[in-house]
């Protein structure tokens, strides 16, 4: 469990870091700066919990994983998002997004999250 959970959170950091470059790209910054934070490798960490997830949602259909995928991500999100602002420590804050909750949570991101659940699935889960 310990190296799925060490998996998850460099996993994680690249999937920000590329997600955050790519923001740069749009905004046509040459530098293509790409950035996470030290908070985040725990919380992306917690990502080896869907190993024993997906196999227990082995015979669901891949949207109704996602799905389930995609909530269990956002209850982390906010939960981890409101514990660290209340801190002062939060290292994301969307509360200029009109689809944010709280500053905490991004409705919009729904399909990423979605599509994030399965690539987890698939790169950390035990073979089917």
């Amino acid at each position: 469990m310990k190296l799925k959970f060490i998996q998850c959170g460099m996993y994680g950091w690249c999937i920000e870091v590329l997600w955050t470059g790519l923001h740069s790209f749009l905004r046509h910054d040459p530098k293509l700066t790409g950035f996470s934070s030290l908070r985040m490798f725990p919380i992306y960490g917690m990502a080896s919990f869907i190993a024993p997830l997906s196999g227990c949602l082995k015979k669901c259909r891949p949207a109704t994983r996602g799905l389930i995928y995609m909530l269990g991500i956002y209850a982390v999100e906010y939960a981890s998002g409101s514990y660290l602002k209340k801190r002062n420590c939060c290292p994301w804050d969307y509360s200029e997004s009109p689809c944010s909750i709280n500053g905490v949570i991004r409705l919009d991101y729904a399909p990423l999250w979605f599509l994030t659940g399965l690539f987890y699935e698939h790169a950390v889960a035990p073979s089917r």
